[in-house]
């Protein structure tokens, strides 16, 4: 007898992050560094974003700026206190600082960032107590696949040059 198929969960952490996988694909296929990042809010997602930093020539171009941008629109309001990001990639220190300052609710990264990471790699400037906000952190899901785009990225950039 066949076992029943699985229960596709479309509100778990790692649909989203599949989301976020999609526009860090995105980003790769436009030569740029493959991180993604949508924000979810209320069961949904309300802004997708990727690295357009060589697109836009612009350092702070990062997946997360400009989805924390994108959902700020949406929501009418710079405040993000309920809402969850999910980004391919442990947040450096400059979207860290933005997502404490947006009161982002919840943040969910991929693969972890141990050199340059700011939410619990280098540093954990998410949940520094002496900053005004604490964002709730999960890391490492669908880790493997996230930390292998960027690895893919990288070795081909290598052989490149």
């Amino acid at each position: 007898m066949d076992e029943p198929a699985p229960i596709i969960d479309l509100h778990s952490d790692a649909h989203f992050m599949g989301e976020a996988l999609r526009q860090a694909m995105r980003a790769r296929d436009a030569d740029e560094v493959p991180i993604g990042a949508v924000i979810m809010r209320a069961g949904r997602v309300i802004a997708r974003a990727h690295n357009q930093v060589e697109t836009l020539r612009d350092a702070t171009a990062h997946a997360e700026m400009l989805a924390i941008t994108a959902a700020e629109s949406v929501v009418e309001d710079w405040r993000l206190n309920d809402c969850t990001l999910y980004v391919t990639k442990e947040p450096c220190p400059m979207c860290a600082g933005a997502l404490v300052h947006a009161r982002m609710g919840r943040v969910v990264f991929g693969c972890a960032d141990p050199r340059g990471g700011a939410a619990g790699g280098l540093m954990n400037l998410l949940q520094h107590p002496a900053l005004n906000h604490r964002c709730e952190i999960a890391g490492g899901v669908r880790g493997a696949e996230c930390g292998e785009l960027l690895r893919e990225f990288f070795r081909a950039r290598r052989i490149k040059e």
